[in-house]
């Protein structure tokens, strides 16, 4: 059977996977996403199982969520992923989040890098089964929401957190996970605010790796109206991670 060049996957709004207000966690959203993202790929032939096997794996550069609206618990819906475009070393995938009646909750983008396993060093795309990601590329499906781009900040961020990195922040590739670091950063903001302000969109851009056992350093900044910045540097003053995030 031939498959489409756009997956969808189905997901449940599951009540521990919901904040105070009923609504699903934009960390698990997330999740869903690049859990899309791998059976998309999976299933195409260009996923982690295939490229574990020769040493090689994704890792995600950057991340881009616009919600309208977040998924209401127990809600059923699914997560739509595809690939935009594919270059030598980076690959733009794009997602749609949107309920059984059709509605349509929001949007992300992302852009991956393809790695060696064991030198961490940026692999070719192109060849992986003499590039076969050109036969998934999908130019006519809309995502209409800012590609964003390189979250400005400058020496006036102001240091909000310190944390410490253990077993539940490392992910299968040995570092920590892209998630965890969203969840670190929407840690910053108290409930009060969330009851008054929603996320509507949150960029992020992973910058190096750390490692458990790191400790984590939050820098914050406001950058306009509901719009704030947050830089996260590493022991040693390395920064690891940029992230932007705009409320309602």
């Amino acid at each position: 059977m031939t498959k489409d060049k756009v997956g969808k996957y189905p997901f449940i709004a599951e009540p521990f996977h919901c904040d105070f207000s009923h609504r699903l966690f934009m960390g698990h959203l997330g999740n869903h996403m690049l859990n899309a993202a791998d059976f998309h790929s999976t299933d195409r032939g260009f996923g982690m199982v295939f490229l574990n096997t020769i040493h090689k794996t994704w890792v995600l550069s950057r991340l881009a969520i616009e919600m309208e609206e977040m998924p209401l618990q127990n809600a059923r819906f699914f997560v739509e992923t595809w690939v935009e475009s594919a270059m030598r070393f980076f690959t733009n995938r794009n997602f749609r989040v949107v309920g059984e009646d059709d509605k349509v909750y929001g949007y992300g983008r992302s852009i991956w890098a393809m790695i060696d396993t064991e030198t961490r060093q940026p692999q070719d795309l192109f060849d992986i089964d003499n590039g076969a990601i050109n036969d998934w590329i999908v130019t006519d499906k809309p995502c209409p929401i800012d590609k964003g781009g390189r979250v400005k900040m400058n020496d006036e961020a102001t240091l909000v957190r310190t944390i410490d990195t253990y077993y539940n922040d490392v992910d299968i590739n040995g570092h920590i996970n892209s998630v965890k670091y969203i969840e670190h950063v929407l840690d910053l903001w108290d409930l009060d605010y969330y009851r008054q302000h929603p996320i509507h969109r949150l960029e992020i851009a992973y910058v190096a790796e750390s490692h458990a056992g790191d400790q984590l350093s939050f820098y914050l900044q406001q950058t306009g109206d509901n719009e704030y910045c947050v830089r996260i540097m590493k022991t040693g003053d390395v920064e690891v991670v940029r992230c932007k995030v705009i409320f309602k």
